[in-house]
């Protein structure tokens, strides 16, 4: 590539160059650094660390006493409770009949109230909610397993330079930046990570807590927690809601930004390099008439050129004009012989050089040679 810059220097001696590198003072830093952006299995470890916890919690299969309350024919009725007298007391369109000798009241229809324990439990709709939400969480991150992750490799240098070079204090800062995007393989070990935790999943699935609340579709819980005495105050229950914290804030894969490199000082060839980058653009920026010195080195060599093709013109012409009868084949030929002619004439100009220094080279040799013999 033909560069301006290079022939700008050809207007300068090497003395003038030496002299301005000689007098800068320079600092070269360079950081070549990889940054790549990789995926992000801190999930990974939370839900691994967690799942323990949250299995304790399930087999610990927490109850509620609840009364159930039913109207039924008074055939049917195995215990007459309290509950049952006030309910009539307040109903009595389901008495049937009543003594009055012996005051006794016989319904139709009567409050059957009992006692019944139950796992549809606010603790337990939690944990349910939660191995769904688990779920859900894997199921995006899995999707997102088909996106290529990007990274890159990140070149910087920071160059500052100081020169007094005639009569002139010349300041030099510059940044230099390269950013090149590469894509980044996944580790085949996040895939296996994710199995072992769907494995682990559908084992809680099989729990009796999960199967008894999976039959009655119960209604799953949602944020913000209700922050109960079990959730409080049990371990396992408190891991479990760390984790549903956790989770329902990084619902949004945020990835990882992991960065290998450090600066070093450059002393060597390419801080040499540089200082000379920066003579060239002292010789742009001091040079004012740039354009014209350019223009004037290719306006002569165009110009020689053109003088040279003017006279070979001339000289053919005056051969044809002295020899009108002349072919164009005895015109090359006689061109030919004429090269020929001054090509052997320089060697032969250069015989006798050759001759004389080959001879001094034998005197030489032959006296090296007796010296060592003496």
């Amino acid at each position: 590539m033909d560069l301006n810059v290079v022939k700008l220097t050809n207007f300068e001696t090497e003395e003038s160059s030496q002299e301005f590198l000689n007098k800068v003072n320079s600092k070269l830093l360079l950081d070549l650094s990889k940054s790549q952006i990789v995926e992000n299995d801190e999930w990974i470890e939370m839900v691994e660390f967690s799942l323990p916890h949250l299995e304790k919690a399930l087999t610990k299969e927490i109850k509620n006493i609840v009364t159930e309350e039913e109207i039924i024919k008074i055939e049917l009725i195995k215990k007459v409770t309290v509950e049952s007298v006030k309910h009539l007391s307040k109903n009595v369109n389901f008495v049937d009949r009543f003594n009055q000798k012996s005051g006794e009241v016989i319904p139709k229809k009567i409050l059957n109230a009992y006692k019944e324990e139950t796992f549809i439990t606010y603790e337990n709709r939690f944990l349910f909610s939660l191995i769904k939400l688990i779920e859900d969480y894997m199921y995006l991150r899995e999707k997102d397993q088909e996106t290529e992750y990007k990274g890159k490799n990140e070149k910087k240098a920071n160059y500052h330079a100081e020169a007094n070079y005639k009569k002139e204090k010349i300041k030099v800062n510059v940044e230099y930046i390269s950013e090149k995007q590469i894509g980044v393989s996944k580790s085949s070990g996040t895939a296996e990570r994710i199995q072992q935790i769907k494995k682990k999943i559908k084992d809680l699935k099989t729990t009796n807590v999960y199967q008894i609340l999976a039959a009655k579709r119960v209604t799953l819980v949602k944020s913000p927690i209700k922050m109960t005495n079990v959730l409080l105050k049990n371990v396992h229950f408190q891991y479990a809601l760390k984790l549903w914290n956790y989770l329902s804030d990084q619902m949004e894969i945020k990835d990882k930004a992991v960065k290998a490199g450090k600066m070093i000082e450059e002393k060597g060839i390419t801080k040499k390099l540089v200082d000379e980058d920066i003579y060239l653009m002292n010789l742009i920026f001091s040079n004012k008439n740039i354009e014209e010195k350019l223009k004037g080195k290719r306006k002569n060599a165009i110009e020689d050129k053109k003088a040279r093709k003017e006279l070979t013109d001339n000289l053919i012409e005056r051969i044809i004009e002295l020899n009108p009868d002349l072919s164009d084949k005895e015109l090359k030929q006689m061109i030919t012989d004429k090269l020929l002619v001054m090509k052997t004439r320089n060697v032969i100009s250069l015989k006798p050089i050759e001759d004389r220094f080959k001879e001094r080279i034998d005197k030489y040799m032959s006296q090296a040679k007796e010296v060592r013999l003496k």
